[in-house]
């Protein structure tokens, strides 16, 4: 049955930073393939709206993007691109502002549009924007899982406490997986989560999960400047296996009760969210 049934559970999996510059596209591509290649069906959402990153990680080049649905000259099935092992892409567009900027017409286009698609999927990879944009925040509360891109950088660590802290306290979430990227081993990822579950533990009331480390390797940066995914093209270096253990992990989880019934219902969930632009410092 489609996705657009309202039927389907689906698990859809937010992957998220404070900042840019930690590697969170390139987690968001590379994870979205590996669970693929494990046999889900995977839809890969550019939730950047108004600066596309994905297609041009995979040198991508769109004829369409979410642009063309908002303005109602095409569908989603329309837009999307086929990535590697079958992924799904829906693409971003450059400049057509954030999410809570748009108008009630255009929310009510891309929740009929989610709505009507009838492509089978289980599986829904939102990579959003950087920041604290209240896009970001709309689109992360929606999702059954948040992975929190940090690498080891004051400035990385900084400002995924405050993407935590915003979305606990204006948001209610209180469950965060940690993905700890660009380390030098496991023991580098471990010691990074430590120092956040400290602090979070601290001065905050929410369950982080170590999620995993993905370590810095030369495969990687190679992938990223040939415009590939290197769980597609080098499957076998070190960053490659370790998203797919991360896959498998994700994977392997249960659904659960906060699964959404299909594309439709998350987008009304997220344009329902009334996350505002004030925000918490």
């Amino acid at each position: 049955m489609g996705a657009g049934s309202g039927s389907v559970p689906m698990k859809v999996i937010a992957v998220t930073s404070g900042k840019g510059g930690v590697g969170k596209t390139s987690v968001a591509v590379n994870l979205a393939i590996s669970m693929a290649k494990l046999g889900r069906r995977v839809i890969l959402f550019d939730a950047d709206l108004s600066l596309a990153n994905v297609d041009v990680a995979l040198g991508l080049r769109p004829r369409f993007d979410i642009s063309h649905v908002l303005d109602g000259e095409k569908s989603l099935e329309d837009v999307m691109l086929e990535g590697p092992s079958g992924v799904r892409i829906i693409p971003a567009a450059s400049g057509i502002g954030a999410l809570s900027r748009l108008s009630e017409q255009q929310q009510a286009g891309l929740i009929s549009a989610f709505s009507e698609m009838s492509v089978p999927v289980d599986t829904l990879v939102v990579d959003t924007a950087a920041g604290l944009d209240s896009s970001v925040l709309r689109f992360s509360s929606a999702c059954q899982d948040i992975i929190v891109v940090v690498c080891d950088e004051p400035t990385s660590i900084t400002d995924a406490y405050a993407m935590i802290k915003v979305l606990n306290q204006d948001c209610g979430v209180k469950s965060f997986n940690l993905l700890s990227n660009m380390v030098e081993n496991e023991a580098h990822g471990k010691n990074l989560f430590a120092k956040m579950d400290k602090v979070v533990g601290r001065f905050l009331d929410v369950k982080l999960s170590y999620l995993g480390a993905v370590p810095r390797d030369h495969q990687m940066r190679r992938a990223i400047r040939e415009q590939v995914a290197v769980s597609h093209t080098y499957p076998f270096c070190m960053s490659a296996r370790a998203i797919t253990r991360l896959a498998e992990k994700i994977g392997g989880e249960p659904i659960g009760e906060s699964a959404v019934s299909g594309l439709g219902f998350f987008f009304e969930r997220i344009v329902d969210s009334g996350v505002g632009a004030e925000l918490s410092t």
